[in-house]
């Protein structure tokens, strides 16, 4: 079982990834909004741009699938079932949840999800 000390460490990270995450796509946001695809002057202009729009779209949703697995860990803990892999029940090992505080999953069920 997770210490409080612990919980509490990984909750800060926790939040402090969703704060970040939320910055990153209010300003993804405001740099789509600066692309006019179709208003160049020539025809290369305006494949830069949509480009340059495909990139925000790629890199927004790549930042909210994120953003909603930290949501959903926060969730987790507030449920009290932070830190319990979600397929075996078994404990996440601290050294995994340190490095990746929105795992889900323990490391033996994610090998066995990604196969």
């Amino acid at each position: 079982m997770l210490s409080t000390q612990r919980i509490e460490r990984l909750r800060r990270n926790l939040l402090e990834n969703q704060a970040h995450l939320r910055r990153q796509l209010a300003n993804l946001t405001a740099s789509s909004a600066e692309i006019n695809v179709g208003s160049g002057n020539h025809m290369a202009e305006d494949a830069t741009a949509a480009f340059d729009q495909a990139t925000i779209v790629s890199l927004r949703r790549s930042q909210e699938l994120a953003l909603a697995q930290v949501d959903q860990a926060l969730a987790r803990m507030m449920q009290g079932a932070y830190g319990q892999c979600e397929r075996c029940q078994e404990e996440i090992d601290f050294a995994r949840l340190k490095a990746v505080p929105h795992a889900p999953l323990c490391m033996s069920c994610q090998k066995l999800v990604e196969l």
